[in-house]
């Protein structure tokens, strides 16, 4: 959720306008994550004047609102810094004057735009207030700006000269929370400095010239005597932590972007929360870890830290970014949604591509192969995830517990939070998310990592922050899922974990049988998806016609179904906003029942495992009572006969991957709900595609 751009031109020539472009082009790409206002931020005609616009709705309102101030486009800048941002609100409702950026004072002399939520700043802003300042907004994030400001003026009035990131450094040490933030000020005019915390932030570089190397050096602070002596008169003045002394003048320079012939490089830098927005101009990122401050000036990157740590990093790689700008775009359907749910024959494949040997019936994931023999001796697995991620470990967890044997407990992040669950180094925890963002998740993984248990990331997004921070993991390799509604994601999710039990139980020789069954029945997903797609017709004419004037759905399974249950409940409420229930087949004796007569709507799953039985028996209990479920069964089968309201035919195969076929037509059963009741179906309304805040 947020959604933060940045853009710098050094020896680059861009007109206002073409900046402005770039900023708006740069939050179009980011609208899938959520947000319900927007607005940027550039330098106006003067040097100690910002230009800042901003308002509530899509960015497609912001850009008309730029149109209408009719801001003068023609100006020509060789070196600029412009940020953005679209916000989901946390604090304050979505009116102009909680829009970010935020500015420090009306001249605009520090703006700011942040993700995330900054926990203590009732207590920033009553100092801040007892200063003098005056705040324009309910918004946390504006007494970022004004704590810039402060701060700034404490130095000076001592007369201490401190640069973008030392000024940023000492802000930070005041904050406490989760953020991904970005500053411009006209006191550094082509200056920008960026930095995050829980949340998700990256520089894109752009030349024309090879980088003399794919890193950039960490910069730790001195740890010189004078460097750590502290300004009596600016810490009482300041009133709260105290600020280094020093001329804090800048001497190093960024190897990467040193030049054969001394002559400064022509070069753009993209700083952004998702690498969506940056792919179109380049495809060379650097992500930053948390604590990490990225000051960019006259041209170069800076990383620097506030503190070294034993055994940290004092590199960041430049990686090139795999996914392709065809990838994020819509194509021939309607919405993003549609488009992967239709691209799961090809993300299902591109999940087990070059990690399965169909002939030899092995598994090869090279990113768990060192930690495996580990994982096998743990006590426990615990799987922790939230939303759709969670109902992916709920649909593996059985497979899980029969091919090793290891007792496996399905989390969600927030609880297992809230009940300071009890972990231990014997533990593995698996951790499973598409974005690698969520805010829980993250939480979660650090508790645990706290406590010296082994971590390992199911992730789709490669360089996140669950990617980094676990001990070893899998990418999912579904590709970019713009859709808040997760689809894809889903089902490659699914077939890593499967491989995941798969590769910890290939030492057993008595399982093989039972490997070689899963494989193969593996290897067939992908074309058995390309025939559950053909159902659509079929499902957007059952919607038409019988639910979309619905209030509720049930959703009925049992064993490997019950997830299936969840998530297709899941997807009909995010994305129609119609009430939907899963619910354990084998609980529906136990109050369900009641609710059930001939209007509810109720969707079961029957299709062939050893619980077969029972969800037949279920069924007949729905039916007993005038219920007519919507049947989903194996092609071939009638198990309902005239009792069902409609049977939805799917392929056999084998039961643990059976929900992986399953699940396709509730997916395209609430897109087409969606659809019908004219909602936008890529952004739900309240929803966020990375949820970044706890």
């Amino acid at each position: 959720m947020c959604g933060i751009f940045g853009y710098v031109n050094f020896l680059v020539d861009k007109t206002r306008g073409e900046i402005v472009d770039n900023l708006i082009d740069g939050l179009q790409r980011l609208e899938y994550r959520g947000y319900d206002s927007s607005g940027i931020a550039v330098d106006g005609d003067s040097k100690d004047e910002t230009l800042i616009v901003k308002i509530p709705g899509k960015v497609k309102v912001l850009k008309d609102e730029v149109e209408r101030q009719k801001i003068d486009r023609k100006p020509v800048f060789d070196n600029h810094v412009g940020i953005a941002h679209t916000r989901w609100a946390t604090h304050g409702q979505p009116r102009v004057e909680n829009c970010h950026p935020h500015r420090s004072d009306p001249k605009g002399e520090f703006v700011v735009v942040h993700n995330g939520i900054i926990t203590n700043f009732h207590a920033l802003k009553t100092l801040l207030l007892s200063k003098g300042f005056k705040f324009e907004s309910e918004t946390d994030t504006e007494c970022i700006a004004k704590l810039y400001k402060h701060i700034y003026d404490t130095n000076l009035k001592a007369g201490i000269s401190v640069d973008l990131s030392e000024l940023t450094k000492q802000v930070l040490y005041e904050l406490e929370g989760s953020y991904g933030l970005l500053v411009k000020s006209t006191h550094y005019p082509g200056e920008v400095c960026g930095t995050r915390k829980g949340s998700p932030l990256l520089v894109g570089v752009k030349t024309d010239r090879k980088l003399k190397v794919d890193f950039v050096d960490v910069e730790f602070p001195d740890t010189t005597e004078q460097a750590v002596n502290h300004n009596a008169n600016a810490q009482k003045d300041l009133g709260l932590l105290p600020v280094a002394q020093g001329d804090n003048l800048r001497t190093s320079q960024s190897r990467a972007f040193l030049s054969d012939d001394g002559i400064p490089m022509p070069v753009e830098f993209f700083l952004s929360s998702d690498p969506a927005s940056v792919i179109q101009h380049t495809k060379k990122v650097l992500f930053l870890e948390d604590d990490d401050i990225a000051h960019i000036y006259d041209g170069e990157l800076h990383i620097h830290r506030v503190k070294k740590s034993a055994g940290e990093s004092t590199t960041r790689q430049i990686q090139t970014l795999e996914m392709e700008l065809n990838e994020i775009m819509k194509g021939p359907y309607k919405h993003f949604m549609q488009k992967e749910i239709f691209e799961q024959p090809d993300s299902t494949f591109n999940t087990m591509r070059g990690r399965i040997d169909f002939e030899n019936n092995r598994i090869n994931l090279g990113g768990l192969k060192s930690y495996l023999s580990t994982i096998r001796r743990c006590r426990r697995i615990i799987m922790i995830a939230c939303g759709t991620s969670y109902h992916s470990c709920l649909a593996t967890r059985a497979i899980f517990e029969e091919l090793t044997e290891i007792p496996v407990s399905v989390e969600l992040a927030s609880d297992f939070l809230d009940r300071r669950s009890p972990v231990f180094r014997d533990d593995t925890c698996v951790f499973v998310s598409q974005s690698g963002e969520t805010a829980d998740s993250i939480l979660a993984l650090q508790y645990c990592l706290e406590r010296g248990a082994l971590t390992v990331g199911i992730v789709n997004s490669v360089g996140s922050t669950l990617s980094r921070l676990t001990h070893c993991g899998v990418h999912i390799n579904a590709g970019p899922e713009i859709g808040v509604a997760s689809t894809k994601a889903y089902t490659s999710q699914y077939i890593a974990l499967v491989m995941f039990a798969l590769s910890l139980s290939n030492d057993s020789i008595s399982r093989q049988e039972r490997h070689k069954e899963i494989i193969q029945g593996l290897q067939k997903i992908p074309e058995q998806i390309k025939k559950v797609l053909l159902l659509e017709d079929k499902i957007k004419k059952l919607c038409d016609e019988s639910l979309n004037d619905q209030k509720s759905l049930l959703l009925l399974g049992r064993g490997y179904q019950h997830a299936t249950a969840l998530e297709g409940a899941l997807k009909i409420k995010e994305i129609s906003y119609m009430h939907s229930e899963g619910v354990l087949a084998g609980e529906l004796k136990h109050g369900v029942l009641a609710l059930v007569d001939d209007k509810l709507p109720i969707i079961a799953f029957a299709t062939r495992d050893s619980l077969f039985p029972k969800v037949m028996s279920a069924i007949e209990q729905v039916t007993a009572r005038d219920g007519r479920p919507i049947v989903v069964c194996n092609e071939g089968d009638d198990v309902a006969g005239n009792k069902a309201y409609a049977t939805l035919h799917v392929p056999l195969t084998v039961d643990c991957l059976q929900g992986l076929l399953n699940v396709i037509p509730l997916q395209l059963m609430s897109y087409w709900l969606a659809v019908n009741r004219g909602i936008d179906v890529d952004f739900p309304r309240n929803l966020a595609k990375s949820v970044t805040v706890e």
